[in-house]
Order: structure tokens, then sequence, then C-alpha cells
């Protein structure tokens, strides 16, 4: 293959962009979601006939602790309409952690509580 006929990075046609082009905005709230997915597996919420088997907390309290971090460190920067959905997808996924837990933490305790 000559260099003439890789794809460009920087072509509107092709859907993988070059990192330097995304705006920051879009790179913390695209890892945010991944975060999101991944704990909501992990707290058992997939729509998948072996959710139930799919739960680990210990990995989920990783995820959602990491999604805290992540979006209370970044929530003024990003403005209230990305950050406020962030925050409620942090909540709600906190909610379903202490539902799944047998054992609550105790207030202030849970993942990305403290």
């Amino acid at each position: 293959m000559t260099e003439s006929a890789e794809p460009s990075t920087s072509s509107p046609s092709n859907p993988t962009r070059d990192i330097a082009q995304v705006p920051a905005v879009e790179v913390v709230t695209t890892v945010a979601v991944h975060l999101m997915s991944a704990s909501a597996i992990k707290c058992g919420l997939s729509d998948d006939a072996d959710a139930q088997d799919q739960i680990d907390l210990a990995e989920a309290r990783i995820l959602i602790t990491a999604l805290a971090g992540l979006v209370n460190s970044s929530a003024s920067l990003l403005g209230g309409s990305h950050a406020g959905p962030l925050r409620d997808g942090l909540s709600s996924l906190q909610a379903a952690f202490r539902e799944a837990s047998p054992v609550p933490d105790a207030p202030g305790e849970g993942p990305g509580e403290g």
C-alpha cells in the first residue's frame, strides 16, 4: 500500500477523527459514558438474560468512584448541559449500587461519595 492510499484522519468522510480535533468536553463525556455503561453492567443493570451473573460490586465500586472523580473534578468546566446529565447518571449508579449491595455502605461511604 502506498502512502497516498492510506485514509486521512482529517477527511470528513472518515469516521475516525484525529484526537487533536476532538473537543475536550466530548472526550470527557465519552469516557464518562463508558464508565457509566461498565458500572451499570457490574451493578446488574444489563438487559442480558445473565445480568445477575454479571454483578461484581467490587468492580462497580472502582468504576463508580472513577466516574465520580471525573464528573466532580470537571463539572465546572463542562457546563450545565453536560455536567447535569453526568451527575444524574452518577447518582443513579450510586443508588443501583446501594440496591445491589447485600451490606449497604454507611451514608457518605459508598462509591464516589467520600
